[in-house]
Order: C-alpha cells, then sequence, then structure tokens
C-alpha cells in the first residue's frame, strides 16, 4: 500500500501553520512571496519523500535547486511586511543559479552552497525580528494589521528557526555521509522531519494553551518632550477620519498618517506610556466602545465592529485590560447608574 512520506506531512503542516498565523495579512507586494514560499515549501516535501522514501532519483538534480530558492522567498515576504522592499528582487534568485550550476558542473559544491543559503538567510530573518523596541511585533512587521503583529512576528521567527535547524542539520548529513555512505540518509532524514513537525505543531499549540491575564496598567518611563510630541501626532492621527475605527490598521499606516517613521512611533508611544502600539490604538478604541454601550442600544457584537474590533477575543480581553470588566458588566452597571440617577431626579 502506497504510504505518504514524512517529509511531505512536515511540508504541508509547517505549510498550513504558517498560512494561518499570516492570514489576515496582506501587503501589496509580498503576499505572491509567501505563496510562493508555501507552495514550494509543500512540493518540496512531496519531492523529498519521493527522492528518499521511493527511490525516484530523478529529483535529485532538481531539488537542491528547488531547496536554495525558499529562503530568499521567505525573506522577501517578511522584509515587505517591515516595510522594507527592495528595488530588485530578482538578485535573490542568485543563490538558486549557483546551485543549479554547481549540481550540473560540480555536485561536491551543493551542500555547502545550501548550508551558507539557507543559514544566511535563515540569521537575516532571524535578526529582522529581533528589532522590536515596543514588542507585540514592535516595528518588524509594521505593515500588518494590529492584530497579526505577533501572529506574523512568531511566523518569521519559526521559519528562520527552521532554516537555521535544516542548515545545521544538512550540513551534519554531508559530513556523515561523506564517512558513513548513504545507506541511513532515509533513517536520518526521517528524524529531522520528526524534529521540523515537533516544532511546527509547539508553535501551534502553545499559544492555545496559553490563557492572556488580566494585568496591571504597565508604568511608562519619563518621557521625552520629542515623545509626548510624537504621541501627540500621533493620537491626532487616530482622530482624523477616526482612524482608529479601521480594522486593518498597521503601524506602518498609523505613522504615515502622522508623517513619522514607523519605528519612531513604535519606540515613542512605548516610553511615554509604557504600551505597545496594539494596546495604544486599543485604549482609544474601548473607549469608543465604552461611549456606545452607554450611548446606543446596539449589540456588544455591533460595538466591538464600529469601535474598530475584528474578532470577540481581542474585544473582550482588551476591554478587560482596560476596564477591568466585560462589555456586558460595563453596560448592566452604567445603565443600572443611570436608572437610579433618574429615580432619584423624578423624587
Amino acid at each position: 500500500m502506497l504510504s505518504v512520506p514524512l517529509p511531505f506531512l512536515a511540508g504541508l503542516a509547517f505549510a498550513l501553520t504558517l498560512h494561518d498565523g499570516l492570514k489576515g495579512v496582506d501587503v501589496p507586494g509580498t503576499r505572491r512571496y509567501f505563496h510562493a514560499f508555501l507552495l514550494l515549501y509543500a512540493l518540496q516535501g512531496i519531492g523529498v519523500g519521493l527522492r528518499f522514501g521511493y527511490g525516484v532519483d530523478g529529483l535529485s538534480r532538481l531539488l537542491p535547486v528547488t531547496a536554495a530558492l525558499m529562503p530568499p522567498l521567505a525573506f522577501l515576504a517578511f522584509r515587505g511586511l517591515a516595510g522594507q522592499r527592495l528595488n530588485r528582487p530578482w538578485l535573490h534568485l542568485a543563490p538558486a543559479a549557483a546551485v543549479a550550476v554547481a549540481s550540473t558542473l560540480y555536485r561536491n559544491l551543493v551542500d555547502p552552497l545550501l548550508l551558507v543559503i539557507f543559514f544566511g538567510y535563515g540569521l537575516a530573518i532571524w535578526r529582522m525580528t529581533l528589532s522590536s523596541p515596543g514588542e507585540a511585533g514592535g516595528d518588524v512587521m509594521a505593515e500588518a494589521s494590529l492584530p497579526r503583529m505577533r501572529p506574523a512576528l512568531r511566523a518569521a521567527r519559526l521559519t528562520a528557526g527552521l532554516m537555521l535547524f535544516f542548515a545545521i542539520s544538512d550540513a551534519a548529513l554531508a559530513v556523515y555521509t561523506s564517512y558513513a555512505g548513504t545507506q541511513d540518509v532515509p533513517f536520518v532524514v526521517t528524524i529531522m522531519n520528526i524534529a521540523a513537525f515537533a516544532a511546527v505543531a509547539v508553535y501551534y499549540f502553545l499559544p492555545q494553551t496559553s490563557r492572556p491575564r488580566v494585568s496591571v496598567q504597565p508604568r511608562a518611563m519619563v518621557p521625552s518632550v520629542a515623545d509626548e510630541a510624537v504621541v501627540a501626532r500621533v493620537k491626532a492621527a487616530l482622530e482624523d477620519g477616526a482612524l482608529y475605527r479601521d480594522e486593518g490598521l498597521s503601524l506602518a499606516k498609523l505613522a504615515r498618517k502622522a508623517g513619522l517613521p514607523a519605528r519612531e512611533v513604535s519606540a515613542a508611544i512605548n516610553r511615554a506610556t509604557g504600551l505597545n502600539v496594539s494596546q495604544f490604538v486599543n485604549n482609544r478604541r474601548v473607549a469608543e466602545a465604552c461611549r456606545l454601550l452607554v450611548e446606543q442600544k446596539s449589540t456588544v457584537t455591533q460595538v466591538m465592529l464600529d469601535a474598530g474590533f475584528s474578532t470577540k477575543s481581542n474585544f473582550n480581553r482588551e476591554f478587560r485590560r482596560v476596564m477591568g470588566k466585560t462589555p456586558a458588566q460595563y453596560r448592566a452597571e452604567n445603565r443600572a447608574g443611570e436608572e437610579s440617577r433618574s429615580r432619584k431626579s423624578r423624587a
């Protein structure tokens, strides 16, 4: 009976997980890189499974070339989310071209080239995720909508981690086969894919096992005059056309509206308020939700949407963070207070 190769399962699991982490993240010019990367990763898993699981040797020259295409695609996609687009992205075809030449003329160079490509791009993506002054994505995923900044950041780190893992493990495998031969390669590839599968599983299930806590309002640093000026401009930008109600609002869009660099906005808000950009914007949305809950008879869901939130879980979590109670409790308490004041006024 035909069995499903493990590399295909690992590739499919990673592709689906990365897609889940990046859903709702739609930046012009980068989405095509993500789609190409995800498709290529899944096809690579099939190819590796057919090559080592079923002995399809005809793929031996193609797989290194397609493997060399994946790191540049991932790098271009995440760089686009950070608002750092390249004018000549086609230059990143050079690694795959070099591997194609090596696989034809001098195959001993293929493994070292792949090691350099995966390790170099993996390190570049990882370093990209570290420059985040205000957490929750900081300015790293500036083009992603605010609720998607953290998932996009984690997706970038997962991608970088797997690239570094495969670079090191492939290098170790190449050294091993040069001394012990290739008879154990299928077993070693299976172990590598089990490790990758486990990493993806941890990434996917760990956030679901943690529960958000209602935290005390963070203490802000002593803000400078410059920070206060930046925060004032950001507040004005949020009010202009009720920008805070835009559920697709991103740090980059907010910074462009305020006429400031995204990194400066993120850092100034963090220093002046102790909040990250997402929390800062959600504070304004919660204030609007409070007004609507008291002044209108709309459902809580409609209030949520009118205030700029897109999911109930995020709305309830942020409302409890700011107000210390649920939206329904807030509405009930305020209506009870209004009725009490009304009875007193009539008496």
